[in-house]
C-alpha cells in the first residue's frame, strides 16, 4: 500500500465531508426526534448526490457509476459515516451485486438503480438464521416454470424505500459428510408482487429513522427470469456482496468515531474544572491519546483492506480485521467520549449518547466480531492444517 491519498483522493474525501456537513447534519435533531426522514429531505439529498456525481459512485463508470475502487469508496463511506444513517442512504450506494445482472434485467433493475430511478434493499437475515446463513428456511420450490417462495426475512434495512429487493433463498439441499447443506439462489423481487408483503419491523435504539422490515413470502411466484446469478449459485454472489459491506461498517465506524473525537477534544480543551482545563488532566488527556491512535490504526487497516482488493490480492482475513477492530473501536471511543464529558455526555444537548446507541449494533450487523473472529482464525490455522 502507498501510504498517504493522491490529491485526487483528499478531495473525493474533502468533497463528502462537505456534503454530510452542510446536508445531512441539519436534518438531524429531525430524525432522532421523529424517527423517521421525511419525503422532501430524502428527495433533496438523493437530487443534490446526483447532481454533485457521487449517486452510485461503487458502480463502474461503464454502467453510469462514478468508477471509484475499493480504496476510493471506503474514503467516501468513512465521511458518511460522521452523519446519520438515516438520511446518507440516500446519498445512494446501490448494492454492487447487481452488476450480476444479465439480459432485460440490467434495464429494469440495475439502470435504473445506478440513475437513482429505483431504490433496491438486501434479504438475506431471518429470525432463525443471522450469522448461519445457510440455516436459512425461507425457501423456493420449483412449480413448473416458477418457483414459488415462502417464509420470512426481518431486520431488513432500507425495505421502507425500496421498490424492489434482492432476497436469498433455500432452493434445494446437499448431503455432505458434514451434513446436510443448503443451495441458496438470489431473486430480485418487486414491491407489489402477490405473495410478497412488506411490514414494519422492530424498534432500534440504533440509527433512528433507518428502519428494519420484515418480509413476508405466501406463495410469491417468481419466474426464472427473476433469479440473480445462477440457480443454486446465491453462496457465491453472496460472499462478493460481504466483501464490500464489511468494509463500509469499518470505514463508517471510523468516520463516526473522528466525528465523535472532535467533540471530546474541544470539550477536554474547553471545559475547566479546579482552575485548568481538563485537558491539562492526565486522566484526560491520556484518554484523548488512547482514542485518536485507536482512530488511526483503525482508519489505517481499513484502508490497506480496500488497497488489498484494488490489487486483485486476497483480503478475507484482513477486512475482517478491519470490520472487527474498527467496530469495536468506536464502542471504545464513544464511551470515552462520554467519560471525558462527565454527566452532560448522556445529555441530548450533545450528540453523543447518540453515537454511543449507535455504536452498539456495528458489531453484530455484516457479521458478528465471533463471525469475523472465526474468519480470522480459520484464515492463519488452515494454512498449517489446522
Amino acid at each position: 500500500m502507498q501510504y498517504g491519498l493522491t490529491e485526487e483522493q483528499e478531495m473525493i474525501a474533502a468533497t463528502v465531508r462537505s456534503f454530510v456537513e452542510n446536508e445531512i447534519y441539519p436534518h438531524e435533531d429531525l430524525v432522532e426526534r421523529t424517527g423517521a426522514v421525511p419525503a422532501e429531505i430524502a428527495d433533496e439529498i438523493k437530487r443534490k448526490t446526483i447532481a454533485l456525481g457521487f449517486y452510485a459512485c461503487n458502480f463502474p463508470e461503464t454502467v453510469g457509476g462514478a468508477g471509484l475502487n475499493h480504496l476510493e469508496f471506503a474514503l467516501v463511506e468513512r465521511e458518511l459515516g460522521r452523519g446519520s444513517m438515516a438520511l446518507n442512504h440516500f446519498f445512494g450506494r446501490p448494492q454492487n451485486i447487481l452488476m450480476a445482472c444479465e439480459g432485460e434485467q440490467v434495464d429494469r433493475y440495475l439502470m435504473p438503480a445506478v440513475r437513482g430511478e429505483r431504490m433496491d434493499a438486501l434479504a438475506m437475515t431471518e429470525p432463525g438464521a443471522g450469522s448461519d446463513v445457510r440455516g436459512m428456511t425461507c425457501a423456493a420450490r420449483r412449480d413448473g416454470g416458477d418457483w414459488v417462495v415462502n417464509g420470512t426475512k426481518h431486520f431488513i434495512s432500507g425495505a421502507d424505500h425500496a421498490d424492489f429487493v434482492i432476497v436469498f433463498v433455500a432452493t434445494g439441499e446437499d448431503t455432505t459428510p458434514r451434513g446436510p447443506k443448503k443451495r441458496i439462489t438470489a431473486f430480485l423481487v418487486d414491491r407489489g408482487t402477490p405473495g410478497f408483503n412488506i411490514r414494519n419491523g422492530y424498534r432500534s435504539v440504533s440509527h433512528r429513522g433507518y428502519r428494519n422490515m420484515v418480509l413476508d413470502f405466501d406463495d410469491c411466484r417468481l419466474p426464472d427470469a427473476q433469479v440473480l446469478g445462477e440457480v443454486d449459485g446465491g453462496f457465491e454472489v453472496m460472499n462478493t456482496w460481504l466483501y464490500a459491506t464489511r468494509i463500509t461498517v469499518a470505514a463508517m465506524s471510523v468516520g463516526r468515531a473522528r466525528r465523535v473525537f472532535d467533540y471530546a477534544l474541544d470539550y477536554a480543551a474547553t471545559r475547566e474544572q479546579f482552575g485548568q482545563k481538563i485537558g491539562k488532566f492526565q486522566g484526560v488527556s491520556f484518554q484523548i491519546a488512547d482514542m485518536i491512535t485507536e482512530i488511526d490504526a483503525a482508519d489505517l487497516l481499513t484502508l490497506a483492506a480496500a488497497d488489498r482488493l484494488d490489487q486483485g490480492l486476497p483480503a478475507n482475513r484482513e477486512i475482517a480485521s478491519a470490520k472487527l477492530y474498527a467496530s469495536e473501536m468506536l464502542a471504545r471511543v464513544t464511551d470515552t467520549a462520554i467519560q471525558v464529558h462527565g454527566g452532560m455526555g448522556l445529555m441530548d444537548d450533545y450528540p453523543l449518547e447518540r453515537f454511543w446507541r449507535d455504536a452498539r449494533v456495528e458489531r453484530i450487523w455484516d457479521g458478528t466480531s465471533e463471525i469475523q473472529r472465526h474468519i480470522i482464525s480459520r484464515d492463519l490455522l488452515r494454512a498449517l492444517g489446522a
